[in-house]
């Protein structure tokens, strides 16, 4: 059975929106994670734990492409499941989507309420509560998915511009900030802990449904838009990780190691011990559009998966009931559990990443391939073998997870 796909070609506008897109949705909360969780083994450690998980993700996302351009126009995880999985896959899929996409939106809502109330009680001298932040959150960027994927592409390219400006000038400030000493410190052995919350980190993989028809389904604009949009966020990741772990100790009081035991991002590490107001504000800022860049390409996604799997067309009244469903439960949670911003992105990553964005598509290409013979315009290099080798990964992860849980 042969499937063809759109030859026609994306514009270079849209094809940079598709690709800022998948940069905005990974650089979010596991920027600000990342350095707290990573901080134990060292800069150099991480970055080669960076590195194979970059690779790793990019894979994967190409294959969901792979898998995505045998379906219908608009098909989303829950179709393609079904079709090439089972009814067994399907409802497995459901789950881990609706799992990840919860876990990773209410870390964003809560790691961007510390940030709103932090910046509302400077500029307007005005104190929030913690909850009252969340409700503001989640109301404030909730309702822009209404706009659709179109509308959001274009506020997220303004975002990552205002991103993107506060972190060279982060960078700018950190060079006078940065320690070799605390760069040099290594421990090889926590390597693979790390690996749960980088797949977090670079996930991406639940938006790949949605811009498929909005790359009118190019294979080669599809590939592209990966690629950079992957590319980007590790490079973002590396510097980072030099400013943080090389700026804030890694022991003592306001050091990483608390900031780890009580649930804190990487910023307010970096509030409690650096002392130059600049950097501390390009910090907030950059860590507060990435929060949002993540959470609107989460949100858009999860949009799209529930209307395709509720079967819903774009009337307003529904739209407003997916819109519900999604922002009033991401508020509730995130207000209840204040501490939870690292712990919701390292169990997501951990079991929701290793399974949807890992197993997952290797197994849909597997079936496709082999099972049902699926043919397209578009195919992965590597075969049987790649597919294992995603499979044992994704495995190894799993496993990895599960032992941090019951230590």
């Amino acid at each position: 059975m042969t499937i063809t796909t759109s030859s026609y070609s994306a514009s270079k506008g849209r094809l940079l929106s598709a690709a800022f897109l998948i940069s905005g949705t990974c650089v979010g909360g596991g920027m600000l994670a990342l350095p707290v969780e990573t901080s134990q083994m060292g800069f150099f450690p991480s970055l080669l734990a960076m590195a194979l998980t970059w690779v790793f993700m990019m894979i994967s996302g190409l294959l969901l492409v792979e898998a995505n351009l045998w379906m219908p126009k608009g098909a989303h995880i829950m179709t393609m499941a079904s079709h090439l999985l089972g009814k067994m896959g399907k409802w497995l899929c459901v789950t881990l989507y609706l799992f990840m996409a919860y876990a990773s939106l209410i870390a964003y809502n809560s790691g961007g309420a510390v940030i709103l109330i932090r910046c509302i009680k400077i500029f307007f001298s005005t104190s929030m509560t913690y909850g009252s932040g969340c409700v503001l959150f989640g109301l404030l960027f909730g309702v822009l998915i209404y706009l659709g994927t179109k509308k959001i592409s274009r506020i997220n390219v303004l975002l990552m511009a205002g991103m993107i400006l506060s972190y060279v000038g982060l960078v700018g400030f950190g060079f006078k900030e940065v320690s070799i000493h605390r760069l040099i410190q290594q421990q090889w052995s926590s390597l693979g802990m790390a690996f749960p919350l980088l797949l977090a980190t670079f996930s991406y993989q639940m938006i790949i449904p949605t811009l498929t028809p909005y790359l009118h389904r190019d294979p080669k604009s599809l590939r592209f838009a990966i690629l950079l949009g992957t590319t980007i966020p590790f490079c973002a990741y590396a510097i980072w990780q030099w400013i943080v772990l090389g700026s804030v100790p890694l022991v003592g009081s306001g050091g990483l190691q608390e900031a780890f035991a009580k649930g804190q991002s990487a910023t307010e590490a970096l509030y409690a011990i650096v002392s130059n107001s600049y950097f501390i504000t390009l910090a907030e800022s950059f860590a507060f559009f990435a929060l949002v860049t993540s959470y609107l390409g989460i949100a858009l996604g999860l949009f799209d998966f529930l209307k395709d799997g509720l079967k819903l067309q774009q009337w307003i009244s529904h739209k407003l009931s997916i819109g519900a469903l999604i922002v009033l439960p991401v508020i509730f949670f995130a207000a209840a559990f204040p501490n939870a911003f690292v712990l919701a992105l390292e169990v997501s990553g951990g079991f929701g990443d290793a399974l949807l964005s890992g197993i997952i598509p290797a197994l849909m290409v597997w079936m496709g391939r082999y099972r049902k013979s699926l043919t397209s315009i578009y195919q992965v290099t590597g075969g049987k073998g790649l597919l294992v080798a995603i499979f044992f990964c994704s495995s190894y992860v799993l496993v990895i997870q599960w032992i941090k849980l019951i230590k």
